[in-house]
């Protein structure tokens, strides 16, 4: 699984430890970690402390690899950010399309009234015609 996490130093020992602050649940979904999850590092690392880094980690925990989470962040500025996406845009627009969504149906729904409606006179006026052309029949026809 993929972490964002931040690169810290325990002061006594001055061992590596990355702190976990995300967790990537789908290629475009990641959810923050609420609890602070700490994981040391045995290996030597060469990122600073305070630095973002991306970490993948394997089912039982085991470090698979390990970035620079900068160009990464980067990407995200300039797809999102620099466009105007924000999470209250994204909101508005969710709501906006949940609105046309619920406008289209009521559209819908009165559509196949009317659709009703229409066959529903076309039948009347088809017995009226039929009636009409019986009534016609009649008339014209000889009487005994």
């Amino acid at each position: 699984m993929l972490y964002l996490a931040q690169v810290q130093k325990q002061k006594l020992s001055g061992q590596v430890e990355l702190r976990l602050l995300a967790h990537q649940q789908t290629t475009y979904k990641w959810e923050v970690d609420e609890q602070e999850k700490l994981i040391s590092v045995a290996e030597a690392i060469a990122f600073p402390e305070g630095v973002l880094v991306l970490i993948e980690l394997s089912p039982q925990g085991e470090m698979l690899s390990l970035q620079d989470a900068a160009n990464w962040v980067l990407d995200l500025v300039k797809t999102y950010l620099t466009s105007g996406v924000t999470p209250e845009f994204l909101k508005a627009e969710t709501e906006r399309s949940e609105q046309w969504r619920q406008s289209l149906t009521l559209q819908n729904q009165d559509l196949s009234r009317r659709s009703l409606e229409v066959e529903a006179r076309r039948e009347q006026i088809q017995a009226l015609e039929e009636s009409f052309k019986r009534d016609k029949e009649n008339d014209n026809s000889p009487e005994a």
